[in-house]
């Protein structure tokens, strides 16, 4: 911990800020937690650079990525620090509140999840709550969610609000099922196929049919199931045909499970937002934020 001309003790303001960004892997989101200017984050991050004689943080669009060096120094650093806060008063992350984290129970099973792993295991506290995205728009507007991955966007300003990601989505089934893909693929292909749907109404089926194909779906669906996964289920055992987003998917798309019946380059998109509670940043809460970012950037 001892760079060229210091022994780091009367470092330990720059060390709070070098650890407050490495947990929330942004510049902005450790200002907002600190309660200081992105441009004084900034300022004391080059500042630890120059003492340590090299990069702690890889700059990026998305935010900051640590390097080697700074795993290295944030692992023996937050002991020390998170024991220091407690004795002048303020408790550390592991003594802070669950981060209330809601979205589509099967978005958080696949994304979230496996996305807070690591984050988990260091000590951060997360409560997962599913539902449909109207629901827990309410809950975040009345402080019972601090964060939401919502596909409606929230009307005003009120709710701080950014895009996440957008979902694609692709009509598919099991090989066993027989139908031969084609960039031609028409309905009539599928007449005597049973269509697998999230509601009876089958929005995202009518949503596909009309985007893709240019007509109305007429059909009414042999299963309906208010949870993804179990389309996914359903579709790899051979039900009939769905359609889902890519994301959901991809292990089965990548062992041939499940094929993609039409493809196109135009396919449909739905735009997921994260919503965050009014209010002060809280630290774990920005944790999570980076980790779902991070989570989707590939995607």
């Amino acid at each position: 911990m001892s760079d060229r001309n210091s022994d780091g003790l009367r470092d330990v303001a720059l060390w709070r800020t070098f650890l407050a960004a490495y947990r929330s892997r942004s510049v902005s989101a450790a200002a907002r937690m600190l309660g200081l200017a992105q441009s004084s984050v900034t300022a004391q991050l080059q500042a630890l650079e120059a003492r340590i004689g090299e990069p702690l943080f890889d700059r990026h669009a998305r935010g900051i990525r640590p390097t080697p060096r700074a795993d290295d120094l944030a692992n023996r650093l937050a002991g020390p620090l998170d024991a220091l806060a407690t004795a002048l008063g303020s408790p550390p992350p592991a003594d802070a509140p669950p981060v209330r984290l809601g979205g589509a129970g099967d978005l958080l099973a696949v994304l979230a999840a496996p996305a807070l792993a690591s984050a988990v295991a260091g000590g951060l506290r997360v409560t997962m709550t599913p539902g449909l995205a109207a629901d827990l728009l309410d809950r975040i507007a009345t402080g019972s969610l601090d964060l939401v991955v919502s596909a409606v966007r929230p009307r005003g300003r009120a709710l701080p609000t950014v895009a996440l990601f957008d979902e694609e989505f692709v009509l598919v089934a099991s090989p066993s099922l027989g139908i031969e893909p084609s960039v031609d693929l028409r309905p009539d292909a599928l007449a005597s196929t049973p269509l697998l749907a999230f509601a009876q109404d089958v929005p995202i089926l009518r949503r596909y049919w009309r985007h893709v194909f240019g007509i109305r779906l007429e059909r009414a669906p042999a299963l309906v199931a208010p949870d993804l996964r179990a389309l996914v289920a359903a579709a790899v055992a051979g039900a009939g045909a769905t359609v889902l987003p890519t994301y959901l998917i991809a292990g089965e798309l990548a062992d041939g499970r499940l094929v993609v019946l039409r493809e196109t380059d135009d396919p449909p998109i739905n735009t997921l937002y994260l919503v965050r509670r009014p209010g002060p940043l809280a630290e774990g809460v920005a944790v999570v934020e980076r980790a779902l970012c991070d989570a989707v950037a590939d995607l």
